[in-house]
C-alpha cells in the first residue's frame, strides 16, 4: 500500500479526527485563515476546500459566509463521508468530490464549478512528493479569480532538531493527557511509542515553508508571507493579482 492510502482507511480517518484536538493552537490557525480571506473586498462567495478531510475548513468559511458554495475535495471516501455529515446543513451549496489531486487532471473536474474566490488547504499538500507540490500550486493559481486567495494551512519541516522536539512533545503530553481524561491506562511512553510508529507518520513529506513561500511569489501569487507559525505547522499563502 502507498504510504498516503493509509488515508483511505477508515481506522486511520477515525484516530485522526479524534486526537485532532491535540494540534497546536488548531483553532488559532483556523481564524487566522478567516482573517486573512476577510481582507477581500467582496464576501467569499464560491470556494474550493483542497484535500478537505472531514470539511472543518470548509465549515469556518461557512460560518463566516453562509451563503457562499463550496466544492469540499478528498481521495479518501471515510473523509468525505464525515464532511457530508458535519456539513449536512449546507448540503443545497455544496458540491463534494472524491479526486487524487496528486494527479495532473484533478484540475479538468474543477472547471464545471468556475473559478474561486478563495481555496483552502489543511495538513494536506504535505503527503505530495515534493516535484509535485509546486505544480500543484499552479494549478490552484490557475482557478482563483483575480484577487482570489490561496491558503494552506500545513505540516511544514521545522529548521531546527528544537522545533522537532517541542512540537512531538506538545503531541505526546496531550495525547497523554486525553489517555488519562479517557480513563485509559497506557503510560507516557507507551503514547509516545504510538505517536512515534503511527502508521500514517511516512506519508508525511515536509519541505520548508520558505521554500515554499518562494515558489508562491515566483508563480505569480502576491502577498505572499507565512502568516502564522508554531513549531511544524504554519499558516501560509498568497492572492492573486487583479
Amino acid at each position: 500500500m502507498a504510504t498516503d492510502e493509509v488515508w483511505k482507511l477508515p481506522a486511520i480517518v477515525n484516530r485522526f479526527l479524534s486526537s485532532r484536538a491535540a494540534i497546536p493552537l488548531a483553532q488559532e490557525q483556523i481564524g487566522i485563515m478567516i482573517s486573512i480571506l476577510g481582507s477581500s473586498e467582496t464576501p467569499i462567495q464560491n470556494f474550493l476546500d483542497l484535500g478537505c478531510g472531514d470539511g472543518i475548513l470548509g465549515a469556518a468559511i461557512l460560518g463566516a459566509y453562509p451563503s457562499a458554495r463550496g466544492v469540499l475535495a478528498d481521495f479518501s471516501e471515510p473523509m468525505l463521508d464525515q464532511a457530508r455529515l458535519q456539513l449536512k446543513d449546507y448540503a443545497g451549496q455544496l458540491v463534494f468530490k472524491n479526486l487524487d489531486y496528486g494527479e495532473t487532471d484533478w484540475i479538468n473536474s474543477m472547471k464545471p464549478h468556475g473559478l474561486f474566490d478563495a481555496v483552502v488547504s489543511g495538513y494536506s499538500i504535505h503527503h505530495q512528493p515534493d516535484v509535485r507540490k509546486r505544480p500543484i500550486y499552479e494549478e490552484i493559481f490557475s482557478l482563483l479569480e483575480p484577487g482570489g486567495w490561496f491558503i494552506n494551512i500545513e505540516h511544514i519541516a521545522a529548521e531546527s532538531k528544537l522545533a522537532i522536539d517541542l512540537f512531538n512533545k506538545h503531541i505526546i503530553d496531550s495525547w497523554y493527557d486525553m489517555e488519562k481524561k479517557n480513563g485509559g491506562t497506557k503510560t507516557r511512553q507507551e503514547v509516545a511509542d504510538t505517536f512515534m510508529n503511527r502508521p500514517d507518520k511516512d506519508s508525511n513529506i515536509l519541505l520548508s515553508v520558505s521554500i515554499q513561500c518562494e515558489w508562491l511569489r515566483e508563480i505569480g501569487y502576491e502577498e505572499v508571507d507565512c502568516y502564522f507559525r508554531v513549531y511544524e505547522l504554519a499558516v501560509f499563502g498568497g492572492r492573486r493579482p487583479n
